[in-house]
């Protein structure tokens, strides 16, 4: 199926950050990409363009803070954040071949985080989190940037329920499809993290997890990359080919 790319401008607190909407040539799933902290859109431009192929329309755009908005990085807080996400999302929702009722988020890292909140503002069918990172409620407002790192590092070794934390509460409310994607050997987002996130999908339609061997946290070698790519592509078109059938999993699946 062919695609288009269209350059694309999002409205978000009285700006605009940059996006690339990838979209086939029908209506059809919606597919948005949350990149991660320091991160841009340009990796998930890869794996859009070949996702669009699978007939879905894929948005991928930049946080404020990052790329175009580079200056911002020091400020930018994580209620901005979340605020380019819902704009986003909604620039997605509202585009013509979109099917607002099979939107997909994939999420990595910081990325993956917001998107779990999201499914609390918009609704969500499927939800993929790549090494979703995990922060206190505390400091919303915050600069971002200025977070004890330290802390955080402790934070992410230990088992967090998902009382008392925005983003695994929203996980243990959410009903869709998950995938989780963790890094063997991630010096960000280790293993208790992913456990904590995994623990919270109580309600899940059903879940993967899958762990790239060998791979660090932003997936440094090629092989890693591909390795993700694959899964990422595997799980989608399992989900939208579900979606056209009427075939979904019909219980809670589990693969590490």
């Amino acid at each position: 199926m062919s695609s288009r790319s269209e350059a694309v401008e999002i409205d978000v607190d009285n700006e605009t950050i940059a996006g690339t909407m990838v979209s086939p040539k029908t209506k059809v799933p919606g597919i948005l990409f949350v990149h991660g902290w320091g991160g841009s859109q340009q990796r998930d431009l890869a794996r859009a363009k070949g996702i669009a192929g699978l007939g879905c329309v894929c948005l991928t755009f930049d946080l404020r803070g990052h790329e175009r908005t580079q200056s911002r990085k020091q400020s930018v807080t994580r209620e901005q954040n979340l605020a380019d996400i819902v704009a986003a999302y909604d620039r997605l929702a509202n585009h013509p071949s979109t099917d607002t009722q099979a939107i997909a988020v994939i999420g990595t890292s910081y990325g993956g985080y917001l998107s779990a909140i999201l499914t609390t503002l918009r609704p969500v069918k499927w939800l993929a989190l790549r090494v979703p990172a995990l922060y206190w409620d505390e400091e919303w407002d915050a600069p971002k940037q200025q977070m004890d790192r330290e802390r955080l590092a402790d934070y992410r070794r230990t088992f967090v329920p998902p009382q008392g934390n925005r983003a695994l509460s929203a996980c243990s409310e959410f009903e869709g499809d998950v995938l989780l994607v963790e890094s063997e050997h991630d010096d960000f987002v280790p293993h208790t993290t992913l456990m904590s996130y995994r623990a919270a999908f109580i309600k899940a339609h059903s879940l993967t997890h899958r762990i790239v061997d060998g791979a660090d946290h932003s997936l440094s070698n090629d092989s890693d990359q591909r390795a993700y790519t694959s899964i990422l592509t595997s799980w989608i078109s399992e989900m939208v080919m579900g979606a056209r059938v009427g075939n979904y999993p019909h219980h809670l699946s589990v693969y590490s």
